[in-house]
């Protein structure tokens, strides 16, 4: 006989766990998430987490309105803890079933039981996002106000003590829009949307009118914004990106990141048959990174946004690095505001959790002109010093090609205390490059000149300036460490992490773990 079933208590409770559970905010509206491709927040959360791990907090919750209570089971967010990879994690989902998984008191108070325990425990806190904004109007006056405003001050004291993601997994306004604001690592699921405000409420405000894609589309922040580290096509996709993300990071920023087993570089070339010599020839970094670091480890952040600069987590030789790389083959590897803001970015994730930072020169300084000077890039450019300069843990430096004027401090250059500074043989270094410096100086001259001469001109010029932009140069004043053959870039980068391995993270955390995750 059935244990359950004689207790009468115990069997109306499983029966009701269960109906709340399976039925949502009412099974109408789960077959038409179903009808339209889309998930459950229960079933994307199994998804996202080790199978069978989920122990939910907050099932018998509803809204506080006693003429809501009914209609409202979970009061739109399924909260609890679970594990990745075999590792505990805090998780909350918005529950579009009910109401749209508005934000309410009650909901609020769960993601915040489930926040302060992440963070008290040095668990990682993953967000699976979908809101409509805030419930109206229980929400509305100064009451309500008070009520919900809480959330948004607790959570920016989070001071990236724990690694914080989000997933944005369908419409998102309000709520679960400010968290990912908040979060290291942001993944955006393509065809939804990230925004303060609906189309409609923008509408009503304004009378401007606009669409979901304009104001919050991936594409849009993926290029212009850089408010998301990620696109996915599918769910699926973002939750494995999380996991993959999460992979390379310690629970909490009181421990070591995770080492695994060295794996060779996945390129079948050495980093010597990549570059090019020729100083304009073009090359894509990330295939030389694939050549440097373990093969398959290469996890790049905001591939679109700035995409002169790669910056990206990595392995060597199993233990996880930062990279930050100027790439060639986009704008010629200059650096500019976006590229910068991604830097600043991963600088303060990567000290927060411990991870030294390579970085790999091959830029020809950073984008001048009207545009870029209306875009702050003083600002950025200062701000990715700075971060570069707090920066608490090892910094290991590699001039591949050239390295020019701020680009060269910006990356590690001469008189940033990098812990490693090493060039490649046929690398140029200088304040300027040489043939921006022929036609600085020699404007008036050349322009007297005819076509064929003038580019003739110039070259000697420039053949002038370039003899001492030479590694040898700058290697005789002990300017850099050394000068290195490119196939020794990975065996000289293992010595220099394994000669670190033993560095002391400062005990009230680095200052970067303080930033702000957006600015």
């Amino acid at each position: 006989m059935n244990q359950s079933a004689s207790r009468p208590k115990l069997a109306a409770f499983e029966e009701r766990r269960a109906h709340v559970r399976a039925t949502m905010g009412g099974k109408e509206r789960i077959d038409r998430l179903h009808a339209a491709g889309l998930k459950t927040a229960r079933e994307r959360i199994g998804l996202m987490l080790d199978e069978n791990s989920f122990e939910e907090f907050g099932t018998f919750t509803t809204a506080e309105p006693v003429e809501q209570r009914a209609n409202t089971p979970g009061d739109g967010r399924i909260t609890g803890f679970g594990k990745i990879g075999g590792r505990p994690v805090g998780i909350v989902a918005d529950d579009a079933t009910v109401k749209g998984a508005s934000a309410s008191v009650t909901n609020n108070r769960k993601a915040d039981r489930i926040f302060e325990l992440s963070v008290k425990g040095g668990h990682p806190f993953v967000f699976l996002g979908e809101t409509r904004g805030s419930r109206l109007p229980e929400t509305l006056g100064s009451d309500g106000l008070s009520t919900v405003s809480g959330e948004a001050v607790t959570w920016s004291l989070r001071a990236r003590r724990i690694p914080m993601a989000t997933v944005i997994t369908g419409p998102s306004f309000g709520g679960s829009t400010f968290v990912a604001a908040m979060s290291d690592f942001v993944v955006q699921v393509k065809a939804t949307t990230l925004a303060v405000v609906s189309p409609r409420v923008i509408e009503m405000a304004t009378g401007e009118r606009t669409d979901l894609e304009s104001i919050g589309g991936s594409d849009l922040h993926a290029t212009r914004t850089g408010q998301i580290d990620r696109e996915a096509e599918t769910e699926e996709e973002a939750f494995d990106l999380v996991r993959r993300w999460l992979s390379y990071l310690p629970p909490n920023s009181r421990e070591q990141p995770p080492e695994v087993a060295a794996v060779a570089p996945a390129s079948r070339l050495k980093p010597s048959e990549i570059v090019p010599e020729e100083r304009h020839g073009q090359y894509d970094m990330k295939h030389l990174l694939d050549a440097i670091f373990d093969g398959g480890s290469v996890f790049e952040f905001a591939p679109r946004f700035g995409p002169s600069l790669v910056a990206a987590f990595a392995r060597l030789e199993g233990r996880p690095v930062a990279v930050l790389a100027s790439n060639p083959a986009a704008g010629a590897g200059a650096l500019e505001p976006d590229g910068c803001d991604k830097a600043s970015r991963l600088l303060c994730m990567a000290d927060s959790f411990g991870l030294p930072v390579v970085l790999i020169h091959d830029s020809p300084g950073f984008f001048v002109g009207q545009e870029y000077e209306a875009r702050r890039i003083q600002s950025k450019t200062i701000l990715f010093l700075q971060a570069l300069m707090q920066f608490s843990g090892p910094r290991l430096s590699v001039i591949v090609r050239k390295s020019f004027g701020l680009a060269f401090t910006s990356l590690g250059g001469t008189g940033t205390e990098s812990d490693l500074l090493v060039s490649w043989p046929a690398a140029e270094i200088g304040f300027m490059d040489p043939h921006v410096a022929a036609n600085v100086l020699h404007a008036d001259e050349l322009a007297q000149l005819l076509p064929a001469e003038r580019r003739q001109k110039r070259l000697e010029f420039a053949s002038v300036y370039a003899r001492d932009t030479d590694p040898y140069a700058i290697a005789r004043g002990m300017g850099i460490d050394e000068i290195i053959h490119p196939n020794e870039t990975r065996s000289v980068l293992s010595s220099a992490l394994r000669r670190t391995a033993g560095w002391e993270r400062p005990q009230a955390g680095s200052p970067l773990q303080f930033w702000p995750t957006c600015w």
